[in-house]
C-alpha cells in the first residue's frame, strides 16, 4: 500500500512523460520536483524504510551523474516509488531498461554462440594430443582468476582446477583459452605453476582459441584426486568486456575472480549465466568492485552446463 508523503501533489505531464520513457535520472527528478521533496526529507523518509542512502548519492542519481547499481540501491529505488507514489517498479523499469541498452550496444564479445561455432576448431587442434571429451577427469573444484591490465586488455587468467580420475592411466589435461576478438594467440604464452608442467600447445587464429597440454608427471588411478594450477598470459587484444566460462558437464565448485587494474577501473559491473547458446542470458546480479585489489567474483556451488560469466562497462 502506497503511503501518503507531505506535499503529495498530482504528477506532472512532465513526470508523466519521464516515467513512460525515461532516462531514469531524469524521472527521479522529476517525481522529487513534483512532490516538492528537498533531498535531506528524501533521504529521512528512505531511512524509517530503513535503507541508508546519503544526500549526495540522491543528488547523483537524479543528475545522471551515477545510477543505482548494488543491491543495496535497488532497494533505495523501490522505497523511493513507494515514497514519491509512484507505479510499482516505474523506476525499476527505467533502470532495467537502460541495462538492456547498453547491452544491445556492448561490442561483440566471446559470446556462448562464438564457443560453440568454434567447437570443430576445437576438436580439430585436440585432434593430436590423444584427448578425450572430458579427459578422464571429474571437476570438484575450478577457481580462476582473470586479470585486467592498465589498457583494459585481458591481461592474464590463471586457473587452479581440483580433480578426481574416473578412469586409470590419465596423465594430463587439456587447458583451452578463448582470447577476445582480435587476439593473437601465437604471442599468448602458458605457465605451468604447480603440479604439472607445459606440453604441446596449438592455435587457431581465426578464432583466438588456443589448447595448452599439461602433463601431471603421474599417472593416476580411478578415484585419484589431483591438484594443479597454471596461468595464461594473454594481453593482445583490444579492452575486454566480459570473460564467461562454458561447462559442458555437471562438476563441482566455479569461483570467478575479475581483478582491475587501478588505472582503468569500470563503471558498473554484472554476473550472468546462459543454459543454451539459444537461451537469453539470465542470472543478471550487479557485482561491486571492491577495494584495495579492485575485484569483483562469483561463486558458483554447483558447476551445470552453460555459461556463467562477468561483463563490465566502461566509462
Amino acid at each position: 500500500m502506497r503511503h501518503a508523503t507531505e506535499h503529495a501533489d498530482v504528477p506532472t505531464a512532465e513526470l508523466d512523460t519521464a516515467l513512460r520513457g525515461g532516462p531514469f535520472h531524469v524521472a527521479l527528478r522529476a517525481a522529487i520536483a513534483a512532490r516538492g521533496l528537498p533531498l535531506q526529507r528524501v533521504q529521512h523518509h528512505l531511512s524509517r524504510h530503513g535503507v541508508k542512502v546519503g544526500v549526495t548519492s540522491l543528488s547523483y542519481w537524479q543528475q545522471g551523474a551515477r545510477r543505482p547499481q548494488r543491491p543495496e540501491s535497488l532497494r533505495a529505488v523501490r522505497a523511493l516509488e513507494e515514497i514519491l507514489q509512484l507505479p510499482e517498479e516505474s523506476l525499476i523499469r527505467l533502470l532495467a531498461e537502460a541495462d538492456e541498452r547498453a547491452t544491445a550496444d556492448r561490442p561483440a564479445g566471446r559470446s556462448y554462440r562464438s564457443l560453440i561455432e568454434a567447437s570443430d576448431v576445437l576438436d580439430r587442434l585436440t585432434a593430436g594430443l590423444d584427448w578425450s571429451l572430458d579427459g578422464g577427469l571429474q571437476t570438484l573444484g575450478h577457481h580462476e582468476c582473470v586479470r585486467i591490465g592498465a589498457g583494459r586488455e585481458l591481461a592474464s587468467r590463471e586457473a587452479h582446477h581440483i580433480v578426481r580420475a574416473h578412469r586409470d592411466g590419465v596423465d594430463r589435461f587439456v587447458a583451452v583459452h578463448h582470447g577476445d576478438p582480435g587476439c593473437d594467440p601465437r604471442r599468448i604464452a602458458v605457465h605451468a605453476l604447480e603440479n604439472c608442467r607445459t606440453g604441446r600447445l596449438r592455435w587457431d587464429r581465426d578464432t583466438g582459441v588456443l589448447v595448452a597440454e599439461l602433463l601431471f608427471g603421474t599417472r593416476l588411478r580411478s578415484g585419484d584426486t589431483f591438484l594443479f594450477r597454471y596461468v595464461v598470459e594473454d594481453g593482445t587484444a583490444g579492452p575486454s568486456r566480459e570473460y564467461l566460462h562454458r561447462f559442458g558437464h555437471p562438476g563441482g565448485q566455479y569461483a570467478l575472480q575479475v581483478r582491475f587494474d587501478p588505472a582503468a577501473l569500470p563503471v558498473r559491473c554484472h554476473r550472468f549465466a546462459q543454459h543454451s547458446a539459444a537461451a537469453p542470458r539470465s542470472g543478471r546480479q550487479e557485482l561491486s568492485v571492491t577495494g584495495p585489489h579492485h575485484c569483483a567474483h562469483v561463486v558458483e556451488p554447483r558447476i551445470r552446463p552453460g555459461v556463467v560469466g562477468i561483463a563490465w562497462d566502461w566509462e
